[in-house]
């Protein structure tokens, strides 16, 4: 019954958060990831929102980092972030200026554990390889990392 009680709330914290539109500061979503291991890595060694160079967590979503600590302990596999917030990527409204994306580096677990464990979809017309997860989730494989899209609740 205890375990009911919890994974309700778990739930309504969830859905709450979603509709409220919960964000981090890059530091509260720094410390959330480096929780479970989650590694972050910037080509300019710095988390300045404004700055492309930078990799920020600044206003992500609370469900986006929620969902990637989900990820790594699902998978097992390593994970770095490389891009989030900041200024320089695509726009839209399921953005990674409005806290939706999250960028992460390619490795043979992760690379695997994507590919493996959700539906192919097709390309996108940038010709990246898409994924879904059953969530409704979205991986695309763009160069060097995954683009991951956070829109369902984790």
């Amino acid at each position: 019954m205890n375990g009911i009680l919890i994974l309700s709330v778990v739930l309504l914290v969830a859905v709450f958060d979603a509709a409220i539109g919960c964000t981090h500061t890059h530091a509260a979503a720094l410390t959330q990831i480096k929780s479970v291991g989650i590694g972050i890595s910037s080509s300019g060694g710095c988390s300045n929102r404004a700055n492309p160079k930078c990799t920020s967590l600044d206003k992500v979503r609370c469900n986006a980092i929620r969902c990637l600590k989900t990820l790594k302990t699902s998978s097992g596999c390593a994970l770095t972030v490389t891009g989030g917030t900041e200024t320089g990527h695509a726009g839209g409204t399921y953005s990674h200026g409005n806290g939706y994306k999250i960028d992460i580096s390619l490795n043979a677990c992760i690379n695997s554990y994507i590919t493996k464990s959700f539906a192919y979809i097709g390309k996108r017309g940038d010709g990246a390889a898409q994924y879904k997860a059953s969530s409704g989730n979205l991986y695309a494989k763009e160069g060097n990392h995954w683009d991951i899209t956070f829109t369902a609740t984790c």
